[in-house]
């Protein structure tokens, strides 16, 4: 008996014909494919932008810690250059003191004498400038309310904002807290505000802008740090481009007076607190220099250390 073999499929044969896309489900597909191209491009030009920054950030704050060191090691050549010369200038003033006495019956000679103890005690200054640039900063931290910060800033400097009727405007955010030390927080708000009332007072309408926020920025590990942050705005003619990189060098100034401490004093305390200061021209609504000082926001634990300032310390701080 014969056994029909089963038929064998043929390689050959020719599939099943799919069913053809409708011009309207094809042009669907082709639309959802655009979006997703699209919104692709759009994430990747998003990223790509956000890298930039992040690196540019990064890049600000290892600049800001080297200049840090930079500092530190200034200051402790400068410390004991001005612990030599403090000696002998108190030396020089006991001496001008008592030729004074000696010449009480000799007006014009008396009165050489009294300028030679003025120009001691402007020495003096100087010498105490430098050694509050100098001198180790050990911070106690405790939270500082920004807009105490800025009343007693203004407080500080009356003098010059009235001399020049200076107008003051104060946009604070409310509950801005920083963990700082008061004393030495004060000390660079007022070296910057200083400052802004000498370029003001050169506009035709003297202004000064302060205001409060928050801040979000890299420190030099790339991670995310929230800081408390104070601007202050003036409406002078804004830092010339050939000397904005020089600002934060000791003794460098562009006045006729002033020891040129005043911005490096702010520097140093704005890094002791872990802190940022940066300055950059066109203040948005006054047109001048810009300063910007970024605290550490207060935290439910604020850790504590002995306090940076003394009894010789110069808290009122001298202007760049």
């Amino acid at each position: 008996m014969n056994a029909q073999a089963a038929p064998i499929p043929s390689e050959t044969a020719p599939a099943a014909p799919s069913e053809a896309l409708a011009p309207d489900q094809l042009a669907e597909l082709i639309a959802t494919f655009t979006d997703a191209t699209s919104r692709l491009q759009h994430t990747h030009e998003s990223l790509r932008s956000e890298v930039a920054r992040l690196e540019g950030e990064l890049r600000e704050t290892r600049g800001q810690l080297a200049r840090a060191r930079e500092l530190a090691a200034l200051g402790e050549m400068a410390a004991g250059i001005a612990h030599e010369i403090r000696n002998p200038l108190g030396s020089i003033k006991l001496y001008a003191k008592v030729l004074e006495d000696d010449l009480a019956d000799r007006q014009s000679e008396r009165l050489t004498a009294q300028k030679i103890a003025r120009a001691v005690d402007g020495l003096n200054a100087v010498v105490g400038d430098v050694l509050a640039f100098s001198r180790e900063l050990r911070l106690m931290h405790e939270p500082v309310e920004a807009s105490e910060l800025i009343g007693r800033a203004i407080e500080c400097c009356a003098d010059c904002i009235e001399s020049a009727s200076i107008k003051v405007t104060i946009a604070s955010e409310p509950a801005i807290t920083a963990s700082a030390d008061s004393v030495l927080a004060h000390q660079a708000l007022v070296n910057v505000l200083r400052n802004a009332c000498d370029a003001a007072r050169e506009s035709e309408t003297p202004a000064i802008r302060i205001s409060t926020g928050e801040r979000t920025i890299l420190d030099a590990n790339g991670a995310r740090r929230r800081m408390a942050m104070i601007l202050i705005e003036d409406s002078g003619s804004g830092i010339p481009e050939a000397v904005r990189s020089r600002v934060f060098n000791p003794f460098f100034t562009t006045r006729a007076t002033g020891t040129g401490l005043g911005l490096p004093i702010v520097h140093r305390i704005l890094d002791a607190h872990d802190g940022r200061v940066s300055i950059t021209n066109d203040a948005p609504t006054l047109g001048g220099a810009r300063v910007e000082l970024l605290f550490p926001l207060a935290s439910a634990h604020t850790t504590s250390g002995e306090p940076a300032h003394d009894s010789n310390s110069n808290h009122h701080g001298e202007a760049a």
